[in-house]
């Protein structure tokens, strides 16, 4: 009796031509539909917020670029399907994820920067929520997912002794800040303001458009990160 070894993954598994044509097509047009929902999104929310005309303004807008769309589109880059950066080398888009991951950094405390002093002049309490607790839960994981791609960026300063493992691991967190701030967008979404903004049919439209590229996201991360397994037949 003889056995050979196969390795495969287990996506796409058992289709043939014609199915997988079909399910390449799928994949690139979900991807491309996670990017207009992120940019729709984002552009909705600001175009709601009105910025300028309050501290608290500025605050949806800066949290629905950073999260809605930077960190979106530094997640979706790496895709191979439907992105606008498909042409760009690895480490090209190694780059641009980090400046895009930095802008989330920046615009996410400017944000939070607004909120704060928006309940300062109002003389109103923080962290009474469960969005405003979720936020700061949400920027804590932004910050430690960020520390861990420095010390991928830079392995031998930061003595990383191993760095394929660190990168899974740093895939894997990422997915968990992402669908974090998944929750926590929808959760503002509960907020008087909003519910004073938007209601009816549209509210739920809002509440649902943020779990599409989460969708997405999950998708892509773990069908590059997911285990290659062995079949063994006779």
């Amino acid at each position: 009796m003889r056995s050979d070894v196969v390795e495969y993954s287990p996506v796409g598994e058992g289709l043939v031509m014609s199915e997988f044509w079909l399910y390449a097509w799928m994949r690139r047009v979900s991807v491309i539909a996670a990017h207009v929902t992120a940019l729709g999104l984002t552009v909705l929310i600001s175009l709601l917020s009105r910025p300028g005309t309050s501290l608290f303004s500025w605050h949806p807008v800066c949290m629905s670029v950073a999260y809605c769309l930077l960190l979106t589109e530094g997640i979706l880059l790496f895709s191979t399907e439907g992105s606008p950066f498909c042409f760009k080398s690895r480490l090209g888009k190694v780059r641009l994820h980090w400046f895009c991951q930095a802008l989330v950094l920046i615009t996410a405390v400017t944000g939070a920067g607004f909120m704060v002093a928006s309940k300062n002049v109002s003389e109103r309490p923080h962290f009474v929520s469960w969005h405003s607790l979720l936020g700061v839960g949400t920027l804590a994981a932004t910050f430690l997912q960020a520390t861990c791609g420095v010390c991928l960026l830079f392995p031998k300063l930061m003595r990383v002794a191993s760095p394929p493992r660190l990168k899974l691991y740093h895939a894997t967190c990422g997915l968990v800040v992402y669908l974090l701030a998944t929750v926590t967008v929808v959760s503002a979404m509960y907020s008087d303001w909003f519910q004073a903004t938007v209601q009816g049919a549209a509210w739920w439209a809002f509440v649902l458009l943020p779990l599409f590229p989460a969708l997405v996201v999950m998708n892509q991360i773990t069908n590059a990160y997911l285990p290659r397994k062995k079949i063994i037949t006779s």
